[in-house]
């Protein structure tokens, strides 16, 4: 199972680069990953229906107990199999849907194959976290899904509208699987099923638990967020929104219902929504006019349906529910394809401006005919078998209450006129001829590839009817975990004879026909007494007030002032933590001032320059006497002993001081004098008040510690398993490599957000190379040649921003500075050095050579895009762990290799070195992504807004 889920991985990560090598086809090499999971679901079919364990348990984080546990039963399978199956379909599909030349084709194969996985792990987990973390990716992705390029802002706005109400379920659904794991005393979904424990904790838990199945399920009043998600294209629709995304909330009621069916509350939560949103579903489907729409509330219906059947928590429900989950995937999926393919053919999803399709193209008429006769429950399709035996259950007592299953039953045959009226609404509007509407003409006759997959879907909803039995004992395998209500369990089956549910079912196509003959003067009855509020106009009420309050609330208590933020954060600081540290810490008893007289001499002269840096008016003067505290932090470094944070530390504060000068161009000169003296003395006393605060928290944690440091065993720890003697490297890279991963990539984030800040244009390319024109537009301006130049971009300089003292120097140390970075990348195991020290090393020759040349000697010295720099070194960092694993140690763990070379002679090789490479990158990266933001960037807007640098003819709009 486990490798299924990495298959489908590995596919997502490549399918970009298949679609740039073989275009749509690639979805027919994608489509195999799904289909080997479909073939391997089908393989165990036997096992399970065995009573064999068919189950995984891989260690993932062993200090939380948290494993990747994957179970496969028979409801598992069912889910797998619709996810896997359909799922390659809709790839095939995919390869005929999409054009040539669509734009983000290898993103959306990307995304749809990770979603694929995603849903197939989300069915498969036993472990109620792992069913957390594939539920929220199910979301992610799908957000991808919905809106595509990015570029049509009714896409963005569903697919915004779907992340906050599934993630806003999703995390009360966290909430609630810790309560539920805390009171039944496991975390794994079999165990708590089994056993699902009592009191108020796990009454509490089942609530939160069932908002985050109702609002991934699209329920009332949540079921607005489905219906916009039709912006997406027809294959997610088919896929995501028929059979898959949206049944994760019907899977986890049904996997819930036998432990947690008479929990308080449970079924009236369930019966309640799920019979309203199948009579607000129906009745919205018969007002729409576009296709896609319609069936988008006939889904809302028949989800509300399935819920009803999946939560009631009897034998006989849970049965007709889950055949009912199988023949809402296989007709609804053929649905949204064939409404893909009209779209195509067409270019309309209006039924009013369809007529006479059925004649011209009638293999996609069959396929819709059957699929349409499965929903509104004809025979002898599935659907009417699963009908059927819903209708049954409820007739026979499939609620404990013969009250409740009265009303149940009578509010599903209303939902079912609604869904057999909306059904004929869709054939009719899709097929048949209408009167004074010309018959219309397909421009793009779909192909046969183009029908395979909702003929396939269609076919298999008719070959399933009569071939019911056979489903039955997979489908009786989980709805044996229920109770039996009902005086007997009635296996499916198409032919049962006259008995009521038949009678019922007669009376819902009847009534639906009644309906759809009405359908005139029934739609003026619904405009006219539509309601003018809707759970959609509700939604965006809702956002809009948070708008306003957070506006309100922002401007009330936010008013600019950097330092009264500063202030307030100081103050609170002071008042809690300050007070107890006053009144309850443990003092030390003795107390030390230095430990060398140079200490203090560095203590005084940072004292000093913060006292300075209050006095300075000048902002670049202020940021150097500021850089002379982070010096002399670092000489403290030195003198304890330190050398590796010294190091750090001055390259740090080096380059952070580069940054500021790059920053202050567009600045005042001056820091200009807004404060009164009292304000001022009151920031003084705040400051100093802070400073001793946190001189006297370090004493105190010193003084109070109790138990052996850590750090005590790191010395040994670092040689014998990192295999190094630089305790501060070995840290980063082997003994904390899981914190160090977690900052570089807040790292990575970091650099992409400030260039995204400052970039007024795509950040596609954005490195300047010195160009031929670049060259004679310099010459005309200058109206001489350019002369001998030690650095190639200073030809086409400002002579005026020129200086050649910095020039030479740069030319002679540049290399030199470079090969000294690698030097501390490579001698940073067991020296003072490492990934950090030289990318920041390395970042600062480009500094200079930013400094000396300009932009584009920036270009020159590092013509590398920085995102490439700072994805391969998060990509070599993290694939470290999997080298780890391919030499038998854990993730991240270091791995020594030990080689005799002939030349070398014998050579010792730490994998950690390679973590340290991709730390190495980033932070080139991030440097360079600095100097192209901060730096180069605002050079070009400079330039481009100065007019002495325009060419003859250019015109300045301001």
């Amino acid at each position: 199972m486990l490798v299924l889920l990495l298959l489908h991985l590995l596919a997502g990560v490549l399918a970009p680069v298949f679609v740039r090598w073989w275009g749509r086809q690639a979805f027919l090499v994608l489509a195999l990953v799904p289909a080997a999971g479909f073939v391997w679901t089908l393989a165990q079919l036997g096992a399970v229906l065995g009573g064999e364990d068919v189950s995984e348990t891989v260690p993932w984080i062993p200090a939380l107990d948290l494993d990747v546990a994957l179970r496969l039963d028979a409801l598992a399978l069912v889910f797998a199999a619709l996810v896997t199956g359909v799922g390659a379909l809709v790839f095939v599909y995919c390869a005929r849907y999409f054009a040539p030349d669509d734009e983000g084709l290898g993103r959306f194969a990307g995304s749809l194959t990770a979603f694929a996985g995603s849903m197939l792990g989300l069915v498969l987990a036993d472990d109620l976290l792992l069913l957390y973390v594939f539920w929220e990716l199910t979301t992610v992705f799908s957000f991808l899904l919905i809106g595509g390029s990015g570029r049509r802002l009714a896409a963005r706005r569903a697919a915004s509208q779907a992340l906050i109400l599934t993630t806003a379920g999703g995390l009360a659904m966290l909430v609630g699987l810790i309560l539920i794991g805390q009171a039944s005393g496991s975390y794994l979904l079999s165990e708590v099923v089994a056993d699902p424990g009592t009191g108020s904790g796990m009454v509490a838990g089942t609530a939160l638990v069932l908002a985050g199945a109702v609002t991934k399920s699209a329920m009332v009043p949540f079921h607005f967020w489905l219906p916009a998600a039709m912006e997406a294209p027809t294959p997610v629709s088919a896929y995501l929104h028929a059979a898959a995304m949206v049944k994760a909330g019907i899977y986890l009621v049904a996997r819930l219902a036998p432990g947690f069916a008479d929990v308080p509350g449970w079924r009236p939560v369930v019966l309640g929504l799920g019979l309203a949103t199948m009579l607000v579903g129906g009745y919205r489907s018969l007002r729409q006019n576009d296709l896609k729409l319609l069936l988008a509330f006939g889904t809302v219906s028949q989800l509300g349906f399935l819920l009803v059947l999946v939560g009631a928590g009897s034998q006989e429900l849970a049965a007709a529910g889950l055949a009912m989950t199988i023949a809402h995937a296989l007709f609804k999926s053929t649905l949204f394809l064939t409404v893909g393919v009209i779209d195509h053919a067409t270019g309309t999803r209006d039924l009013r401006r369809i007529s006479g399709l059925g004649r011209r193209l009638p293999v996609l008429a069959g396929i819709g005919l059957l699929a349409g006769a499965s929903m509104a429950g004809v025979p002898p399709l599935f659907g009417f078998v699963g009908k059927e035996a819903a209708f049954t259950a409820l007739w026979e007592g499939g609620l404990a209450s013969r009250a409740a299953a009265a009303f149940e039953l009578t509010g599903l045959v209303v939902g079912s006129v609604l869904t057999a009226a909306y059904t004929f609404r869709f054939l009719w509007g899709a097929f048949a001829g209408k009167r004074g509407v010309p018959d219309t003409v397909p421009e793009h006759p779909p192909g046969p590839l183009f029908l395979a997959a909702p003929a396939v879907l269609a076919l298999a909803g008719l070959v399933a009817g009569p071939a019911s039995p056979l489903l039955e004992p997979v489908v009786g395998a989980y709805a044996e975990t229920l109770p039996l209500l009902a005086p007997e369990y009635e296996e499916l089956a198409l032919w049962h004879g006259l008995q009521p549910a038949l009678a019922l079912t007669a009376v819902s196509l009847l009534g639906g026909a009644a309906l759809f003959a009405v359908r005139v003067p029934l739609n003026r009855l619904q405009r006219r007494i539509a309601v003018g509020a809707s759970a959609d106009e509700g939604y965006w009420n809702v956002v809009q007030g948070i708008d306003r309050l957070s506006v309100l609330v922002t401007g009330t208590t936010q008013r600019g002032s950097l330092p009264a933020y500063l202030g307030t954060i100081l103050v609170v600081v002071l008042a809690l933590p300050g007070t107890l540290l006053l009144t309850r810490a443990p003092w030390p008893v003795e107390w030390r001032a230095w430990d060398t007289p140079v200490q203090a001499m560095v203590g005084v002269v940072v004292i000093t320059a913060a006292l300075l840096a209050l006095r300075i008016r000048q902002r670049l003067s202020a940021v150097l006497v500021v850089g002379v505290t982070g010096y002399g932090c670092a000489v403290l470094f030195v003198l304890h002993g330190a050398p590796d944070l010294a190091l750090t530390q001055f390259l740090v504060e080096t380059l952070t001081l580069v940054v500021f000068v790059l920053v202050l161009r567009k600045l005042p000169k001056d820091i200009t004098e807004r404060h009164r003296p009292r304000e001022r003395a009151v920031r003084g006393v705040i400051a100093v008040a802070v400073g001793a605060f946190m001189a006297a928290v370090g004493a105190v944690a010193l003084s109070a510690r109790t138990a052996t440091p850590v750090s005590v065993a790191y010395p040994e720890a670092a040689y014998d398993f990192g295999g190094g003697k630089n305790i501060v490297n070995v840290t980063l890279v082997d003994i904390r490599a899981w914190d160090t991963l977690g900052e570089i990539s807040l790292l990575v984030v970091a650099a992409t957000g400030v260039a995204s800040l400052v970039f007024l244009r795509g950040r596609t390319g954005g490195v300047e190379r010195i160009t031929s024109s670049a060259l004679a537009a310099r010459r005309r301006r200058s109206g001489r040649a350019p002369r001998d130049r030690w650095l190639a971009a200073t030809a086409i300089l400002d002579p005026a921003r020129r200086s050649v003292v910095l020039e030479v120097i740069t030319r002679i140390l540049f290399h030199t500075i470079m090969v000294f970075s690698l030097y501390l990348l490579f001698s940073g195991h067991n020296e003072p050095g490492g990934g950090f020290a030289g990318g920041l090393v390395a970042g600062l020759a480009l500094v200079l050579r930013y400094l000396a040349g300009g932009r584009y000697e920036l270009g020159e010295a590092a013509p590398v895009a920085p995102g490439l720099l700072l994805g391969a070194g998060l990509l070599f960092a993290g694939g470290t762990g999997v080298g780890g694993l391919l030499l038998g140690a854990e993730v991240l763990q270091t791995a020594i290799l030990e080689v005799d070379l002939p030349v070398l002679g014998h050579v010792k090789l730490v994998t950690s070195l390679f973590f340290d490479i991709g730390v190495y990158l980033i932070v080139v990266g991030l440097a360079l992504d600095v100097l192209r933001s901060l730096g180069a960037e605002l050079d070009r807007q400079e330039d481009e807004e100065d007019p002495i640098e325009l060419t003859p003819g250019e015109v300045v709009v301001r």
